[in-house]
């Protein structure tokens, strides 16, 4: 069976869609691992329209790294999952209540929501992003997707696919994966992107 390491930022929805396509489509062993935006641009100069993003990242990714440090690989998948759902599929505003809320129906304690503020996690989720740049070899945003050993930056989507173009897809990353000659493809893109679940049965 295929092996996946997904590195995803939490805020990304992007990542999102591809955390759901290897989910729903893929015959694989999939394990879900953190990144950050916020530590990515770090030094750099971000436009207005994205800082609250980067905020968001730098907060979550507190919280996510807090719930890592106590319940581990599992603890994060979990959070991800339900996080998930509701901030990108329900698209329901993500408060310190909300997380609370969300960590209470994991059975994980809610107390970790306030994890937000810690600053003294940073340094715990420099090293998770610094993992994943070295994991593709050069500095990247979200998702990064090592596919038996292999870094990509991306799959990026725009979509969720229904289960049978999602499978034609996944066989078609794992050639890319295999073929030691590939190097990139790429073509532009807009966002955000859709985060609707494909319709059952389709």
């Amino acid at each position: 069976m295929t092996d996946i390491a997904l590195y995803v930022d939490p805020v990304c929805p992007f990542s999102w869609v591809t955390a759901r396509w290897l989910q729903t489509s893929a015959d694989a062993h999939v394990t879900l691992r953190q990144m950050s935006l916020a530590v990515l641009n770090e030094g750099q100069d971000v436009d207005d329209d994205q800082r609250p993003m980067i905020e968001r990242s730098r907060r979550l990714g507190r919280v996510f790294a807090a719930v890592t440090r106590r319940y581990g690989d599992d603890g994060f998948d979990r959070l991800y999952q339900e996080f998930g759902t509701v901030a990108h599929t329900r698209k329901e505003p993500i408060t310190d209540e909300t997380i609370a809320a969300v960590l209470t129906r994991l059975n994980l304690d809610p107390a970790l929501a306030a994890a937000a503020g810690d600053a003294g996690l940073d340094e715990f989720v420099a090293e998770k992003h610094r993992a994943a740049q070295q994991a593709l070899g050069q500095p990247s945003g979200s998702p990064i997707a090592v596919v038996d050993g292999r870094g990509f930056s991306g799959p990026v989507l725009t979509k969720i696919p229904d289960p049978r173009q999602g499978k034609q897809l996944f066989d078609a990353v794992v050639t890319l994966a295999s073929t030691p000659e590939f190097a990139a493809v790429q073509s532009p893109y807009a966002g955000p992107p859709d985060t609707t679940e494909p319709a059952a049965g389709t």
